[in-house]
């Protein structure tokens, strides 16, 4: 009976330590700086308070510890609030929030997701801060993952979306949800 009390601890310390695990969540300001001492690319979580898309995106996709693990081994992860009312500076230029009927919405917020704004959406810079691509949309385990793997180990590069959408083969039984209705617009697409 022991030992059995015993395997349940572990397998509950285990599930502890698994969902406590959370995604290293930077500033604009905190990632220009890491930059300069180790380049990487960054994903960049654009939301607002009031989007419900959004807080089922914080509640389910980015609570996954295997995402968890991998957003913060091989990104810088930026969580956005395009209706921030502050400053932002970045490479010396100094970005804004632009009062619009209620509310508004912030300037820099608009030029990383190209004028359309749209939440929750995903910005993938590179190494020097320019964006990659935003995706727009709610997105669940499996499609994230299968999009980190795509821009981190730079296939959007080389093969057209569609086609390492086909060969991708997910990396865990813990990730796992459809992958229907992506698009990722870049090369070839």
């Amino acid at each position: 009976m022991r030992k059995g009390v015993w395997t349940l601890s572990l397998l509950l310390l285990s599930l502890t330590i698994s969902y406590s695990q959370k995604i290293n969540w930077l500033t604009w300001e905190e990632v220009e700086e890491k930059m300069h001492e180790q380049p990487k690319k960054i994903m960049v979580d654009v939301y607002t308070e009031w989007c419900g898309w959004c807080k089922k995106m914080d509640a389910s996709t980015f609570k996954n510890p295997e995402l968890i693990k991998y957003i913060n081994e091989n990104f810088y992860a930026i969580k956005f609030d395009a209706e921030y009312t502050g400053p932002i500076t970045i490479d010396n230029t100094e970005y804004n929030f632009i009062k619009a009927g209620r509310k508004g919405y912030h300037e820099l917020a608009a030029k990383i997701l190209r004028g359309k704004l749209s939440y929750p959406s995903l910005v993938f810079l590179d190494h020097n801060m320019k964006v990659i691509q935003p995706i727009p949309g709610y997105r669940d385990a499996l499609t994230l993952d299968m999009i980190l793997h795509y821009f981190h180990e730079d296939h959007h590069k080389t093969t057209p979306w569609k086609k390492y959408a086909n060969k991708y083969e997910k990396k865990s039984s813990s990730i796992d949800s459809s992958t229907k209705g992506v698009q990722v617009q870049t090369v070839g697409n």
